[in-house]
């Protein structure tokens, strides 16, 4: 193996990006900035581990206006029927704008408003979207398939593939 093959593994950000990169190029040439965030949602949960992801993007009075997942089934998506609001426990993070973390998310402090039939989760990672200087959205995970917490190192993958979500949001969302 290549030296840059090793640091690039053991550098989150960069597998990120390189893997961004990758699906970029294979989205088509005019796409839909949904297509763009699919494709963030899908590595966030790749790269992570995860069972499920989500990216929500939101106004200016933290209404939900696109709601993308990955790791859900049709049946899932059709129980959900709305996506999540500002509550619970990710509205800390859209208030503040900084990331959460729980080991068990039934644990946390806010841990209601899940509209009806949402999927069970225990962990729970989930970072700020930022767009011209205000959260305009979430971009979060849940349990890994290991078994094992989210870390920091799931947490830099995250925000760097936040950031491009940001890019998109600002250029083609608002």
């Amino acid at each position: 193996m290549r030296l840059t093959d090793r640091l690039l593994r053991r550098d989150p950000e960069a597998r990120a990006l390189r893997a961004l990169a990758r699906g970029v190029e294979r989205l088509p040439q005019r796409r839909r900035p949904e297509q763009s965030l699919q494709l963030v949602a899908d590595l966030a949960r790749r790269l992570t581990r995860a069972t499920y992801c989500a990216l929500a993007v939101t106004d200016e009075h933290d209404r939900t206006q696109g709601f993308l997942t990955a790791g859900l089934s049709n049946e899932d998506l059709r129980g959900l029927r709305t996506p999540p609001q500002a509550h619970g426990p990710l509205s800390s993070l859209r208030a503040d704008g900084r990331p959460v973390r729980y080991d068990n998310v039934q644990d946390a402090p806010r841990a209601f408003g899940f509209p009806p039939h949402h999927p069970e989760m225990h962990g729970l990672l989930g970072v700020p979207i930022w767009c011209l200087g205000h959260v305009r959205g979430s971009l979060y995970v849940t349990d890994r398939a290991d078994g094992k917490p989210f870390d920091e190192r799931d947490e830099r993958l995250l925000l760097t593939l936040a950031q491009h979500a940001s890019t998109v949001i600002e250029r083609e969302w608002y």
